[in-house]
C-alpha cells in the first residue's frame, strides 16, 4: 500500500482436491463437500481512486473475461461500497497469472482480491466477517479466496472449517486450449443425473488423513 494512492493485493489460486456434488437444492445450487487448497499461482488486483468504476486487466487469456459490472471483482467493489453508502469510484487493474476458465477460482480470487483492495483504500474498516457475508453473496468460491489456506466447504461451498496440514505440496498444472464454464458443468451434471437419488456430499476421510500427515 502506498499511501491511499493505490492498493495491490496479491490473491492465490485454488486446487480442489476433493469435489463431492450433491443433488440440485430448490434455490439451484448444490450441496458440496468441497476440500480448497490454496496454491502459488497469483493474480494481482490493484484499486486506485477514479471518477468511476473501471476494470482493466493484462495477463494470458483477459480477451476472456469481462471488463465491465458483471466483472466480479467489480461487483465486489459496489457491494463493499453500498454497505458503507461510498460510491463505487475506484480503477481496479488486474493483473491475471490464474488461468482463465480453468476451475480455479480465479474470477473469485479477483472478487476477494478488489474487496481487500477496496477496503483499504476506502479505509472501511470492516470486519471479516462482514467480508465474508460480500463474498458468499458474489459466489461459492469467492469465501475461501479470501480466508486461502486449506478447507472444507460445505453447504455450496461457503461454509468453510480449516483442514490441518502437514509437510509440501508440489503441483505441476497443465492447462487445456479450452475452458469449462461452471453453470455449464453443472447443468451436465443436473442431465446426468436426472432421476437418479444423487447421495449427500461428504468428504474423504483417506484424503483429510493424507493431507494432515502430509501424504
Amino acid at each position: 500500500m502506498t499511501g491511499r494512492s493505490a492498493v495491490t493485493v496479491r490473491v492465490p489460486a485454488k486446487v480442489n482436491v476433493q469435489l463431492a456434488v450433491g443433488g440440485a437444492r430448490a434455490d439451484g445450487f448444490h450441496d458440496l463437500a468441497n476440500v480448497f487448497l490454496a496454491v502459488g499461482l497469483y493474480d494481482e488486483v490493484t484499486a486506485a481512486p477514479a471518477e468511476s468504476l473501471r476494470v482493466t486487466a493484462a495477463g494470458p487469456d483477459v480477451d476472456r473475461i469481462p471488463l465491465d459490472r458483471t466483472n466480479l471483482a467489480a461487483r465486489a467493489a459496489e457491494l463493499l461500497a453500498a454497505r458503507y453508502g461510498l460510491a463505487p469510484d475506484v480503477h481496479l487493474h488486474i493483473a491475471k497469472d490464474i488461468p482463465v476458465a480453468g476451475g480455479m477460482a480465479g474470477g473469485s480470487a479477483d472478487a476477494a482480491g478488489a474487496l481487500v483492495a477496496c477496503d483499504a483504500l476506502w479505509g472501511t474498516g470492516a470486519s471479516r466477517d462482514e467480508l465474508l457475508a460480500i463474498c458468499a453473496e458474489l459466489g461459492s468460491d469467492v469465501p475461501f479466496s479470501l480466508v486461502g489456506g486449506v478447507a472444507l466447504g460445505r453447504g455450496r461451498g461457503e461454509l468453510l472449517t480449516p483442514l490441518e496440514v502437514g509437510g509440501t505440496f508440489h503441483w505441476v498444472f497443465a492447462v487445456a486450449d479450452g475452458g469449462l464454464s461452471t453453470p455449464a458443468v453443472y447443468r451436465e451434471f443436473d442431465r446426468l443425473n436426472e432421476g437418479v437419488s444423487v447421495p449427500e456430499p461428504v468428504a474423504s476421510g483417506a484424503l483429510v488423513e493424507a493431507l494432515a500427515a502430509g501424504g
